[in-house]
């Protein structure tokens, strides 16, 4: 190590007592985290891509310093599910501080990761008061039993209006209007539900059919649209 000559040429100060970093909360415990393996937590993150045309929707789970569990979930350009699928190989066994400085394919990806590190050093995890943490994984649970993400996908104008085409509950078949056109429920299939009627030899319309709900108002309805083509 090189100093400059106005520090060479001071006298020695001491710095005095050491009362190290301050402790964080993980996994019901309060830590002085000095090293990376010093770090465990499970939380979330968000990402976005520079042109903002896409997100992502990270979930790690991290046990002293190693991502033990990764959940990435994309929305936006094509391109991003299969960024997705490398990344999931890419993060599993790495420290938290390679993640950090490894290319996961996806502006969104890296985003969610940078957010993610400041979220779990600085002890704002989801697990932070919870003993032990939460078992590895945990993140299906957000999924549903149909292991599907939770997305939302509407679309409207100004001259003819909403048009719900997916909710938590599945993919929208037909919107319910009462007599002045507003929206008073929807019919949905759950895509997850169906394949696996069709998955156990059920023919696939009849799964269809029987993946089938509906929500609000929809029995009462004065008529009904595909929002897809209506």
């Amino acid at each position: 190590m090189y100093y400059t000559a106005e520090v060479t040429k001071m006298c020695p100060v001491a710095k005095g007592a050491y009362h190290g970093p301050a402790p964080i909360p993980e996994e019901g415990n309060w830590v002085q985290a000095k090293e990376i393996k010093d770090i465990s937590g499970f939380t979330h993150g968000i990402g976005w891509c520079a042109p903002q045309q896409g997100a992502c929707k990270l979930t790690l789970n991290v046990k002293n310093g190693i991502i033990e569990e990764a959940l990435v979930e994309t929305i936006g350009c094509s391109g991003m599910t299969h960024s997705a699928a490398m990344a999931s190989e890419i993060l599993i066994g790495k420290t938290l501080l390679e993640a950090l400085n490894t290319d996961l394919v996806c502006d969104a990806i890296n985003t969610a990761m940078r957010e993610l590190f400041l979220q779990i050093v600085y002890g704002r995890t989801q697990s932070a008061f919870s003993e032990g943490g939460l078992l590895v994984g945990a993140s299906l649970e957000d999924l549903g039993k149909g292991l599907r993400s939770q997305v939302g996908t509407m679309f409207a104008t100004k001259e003819k209006g909403p048009r719900y085409l997916e909710m938590t509950e599945g993919y929208c078949t037909r919107v319910a209007l009462n007599s002045d056109n507003e929206i008073i429920g929807y019919e949905f299939v759950s895509l997850g539900k169906m394949m696996d009627f069709i998955k156990g030899g059920m023919d696939a319309n009849e799964a269809l059919e029987k993946a089938k709900g509906h929500y609000g108002q929809f029995d009462n309805a004065a008529k009904y649209i595909d929002p897809r083509v209506e």
